[in-house]
């Protein structure tokens, strides 16, 4: 008895645990969740474009700075080198997932490297 009286949080929390990963996925979750991820995507892809934007603006005023000696040339080059990271978002997350689902079911989280012309 001194047995459970001393571990009751361990053996409940053990419960608690092995109940949870037990049980089956439930529709709710899975809506809630998609629903999460549609939204997140769709917020990336629209701060992406913002992203560029700014991002190309400020290549080109780092370019003139760097040129004229008023800044570093790494500083040029971290920020291109972060747009390409912004523009890759989608490979670096599928590779890192190991898996082509992780960034939607239609691949709606497309690179802007991989689009040219004629995609």
């Amino acid at each position: 008895m001194k047995f459970l009286k001393s571990n009751i949080m361990s053996i409940l929390s053990m419960t608690l645990l092995f109940t949870v990963v037990m049980l089956g996925d439930a529709n709710a979750a899975n809506s809630v969740f998609n629903t999460a991820a549609t939204k997140l995507i769709e917020l990336f892809k629209n701060a992406k474009m913002i992203i560029f934007v700014v991002g190309g603006f400020g290549l080109i005023a780092l370019a003139f700075q760097a040129i004229f000696g008023k800044v570093k040339w790494a500083w040029f080059a971290a920020l291109a080198f972060g747009l390409a990271v912004v523009a890759a978002a989608n490979a670096i997350i599928t590779y890192a997932a190991n898996t082509n689902t992780a960034t939607g079911a239609n691949n709606d989280f497309q690179d802007t490297l991989g689009r040219g012309a004629g995609v």
